[in-house]
């Protein structure tokens, strides 16, 4: 759980964190707003936040020592665990995590969009409703798209870019939405 995740879960504001934890209150803004890493803090900066917030130091830092993978190895992982969990549990595990918006607050933004993509298409395709939590993510895209690297590929080889064209007439809207062009989620192997 992020720090952010935390002050919302908690239903404080910055500033009330400051003054329950003794933290400075700029310390604790430039934390939220990107601008110091609470990875970095001290471990008493640390300690203080997360007993004021009532979890573990371990459960605050977790979120910030994350690795980050490769796209193409990210995306394969979110579709096998879609084929092993199923659409219904992947939905309600994906909403009970929240990863979508850790990332996004990690600035992960293709990781976040992937996965509120898929969030959406499996939602569309087994007919249940869309979850309005993301609503402000779902406003927002990439500024290039981002085909996969088996098109790029195809693409330079060929010399041509008609391969990236015909994907994107064909592909997932939901994911295409955040200029993401992904055409097939469910054959994986």
């Amino acid at each position: 759980m992020t720090l952010q995740q935390a002050i919302k879960q908690k239903n404080i504001s910055i500033y009330r964190l400051s003054k329950i934890s003794n933290v400075p209150y700029a310390t604790v803004n430039d934390i939220c707003n990107g601008k110091s890493q609470l990875e970095k803090c001290s471990a008493e900066t640390v300690y203080r936040l997360a007993q004021a917030l009532g979890i573990s130091m371990e459960e605050l830092l977790t979120p910030y020592f994350l690795e980050r993978c490769s796209f193409d190895s990210f995306k394969s992982a979110i579709c096998h665990q879609v084929k092993d969990m199923g659409d219904i549990d992947f939905i309600i595990d994906t909403l009970e995590t929240d990863n979508i918006r850790t990332y996004y607050e990690l600035k992960w933004y293709q990781e976040s969009f992937y996965l509120l993509g898929m969030l959406d298409y499996l939602s569309r395709e087994n007919d249940v409703p869309i979850c309005n939590d993301y609503d402000d993510l779902r406003r927002l895209k990439l500024e290039k798209p981002i085909y996969p690297s088996s098109l790029l590929a195809l693409s330079v080889v060929l010399g041509d870019d008609s391969v990236l064209k015909d994907a994107v007439k064909t592909a997932i809207p939901e994911f295409t939405r955040f200029n993401i062009i992904e055409n097939e989620v469910r054959d994986v192997v």
